[in-house]
């Protein structure tokens, strides 16, 4: 899966890294789906659209410092398939979360 392919840079002093867990870092899912779903809906120049998350899995935890990449497939059901995929300090691949998202257009204010 790689129709599209972004960098997901996320900065190792986030401030979500603080409190969760303090001692023992790692991403929050929230955030990690928030900067992915914001890089995706920047990329299809649609950031005034609303979207709904069809399904998500979390496979891996995010340490602070690794370097994270969004790949996205458009997907039969007319929104994305995405996976996000993590390098961590050592070179070693592996996903972290996957799943799809649709996107429509913003509900009129």
């Amino acid at each position: 899966m790689s129709d599209h392919l972004m960098p997901l840079p996320i900065a190792a002093d986030h401030p979500a890294y603080a409190g969760h867990f303090p001692g023992q870092p790692i991403l929050p899912g929230v955030v990690l789906l928030d900067e992915a779903l914001l890089a995706l809906a920047a990329q299809q120049g649609r950031l005034d659209a609303a979207w709904q998350l069809k399904s998500v899995k979390f496979h891996s935890p995010v340490l602070p410092g690794e370097s994270l990449t969004l790949h996205a497939a458009d997907s039969p059901a007319g929104g994305f398939r995405f996976e996000i995929r993590c390098r961590d300090s050592q070179g070693d691949e592996r996903g972290v979360a996957s799943g799809s998202v649709v996107f429509s257009p913003a509900p009129p204010a």
